[in-house]
């Protein structure tokens, strides 16, 4: 999917805390730090986080890495391709800009 994206000329942008919630060892994570150098890293900013908060408050829910993508692709308008289409999917639901969740395989 990725590919697709980037051989259409797209760059798919990867909030800096979701990589921190995938990355767990360089050494044998090629294949994600290959997928990661094609995308635009997002570090989450005191505007971006307080925002997170305040999703978070009002979808009641406490995952906040979710909250961080769902937030970061609204203010863009940004689709959401993951596996997790529920969680996100909720989240998206509590947001004013629209977000399309994009489900993919594992």
């Amino acid at each position: 999917m990725l590919r697709r994206l980037v051989n259409h000329g797209e760059l798919a942008t990867v909030p800096t805390v979701a990589t921190a919630q995938a990355w767990r060892d360089g050494r044998r994570q090629a294949q994600l730090a290959r997928a990661l150098g094609d995308c635009r890293p997002e570090i989450l900013s005191d505007e971006l986080a307080r925002k997170t908060g305040e999703l978070s408050r009002r979808s009641q829910t406490a995952e906040i890495v979710d909250a961080v993508v769902i937030e970061s692709a609204g203010r863009r308008f940004d689709d959401v391709y993951t596996s997790d289409t529920g969680d996100l999917g909720y989240l998206a639901e509590h947001i004013p800009n629209p977000v399309a969740i994009i489900p993919i395989g594992r």
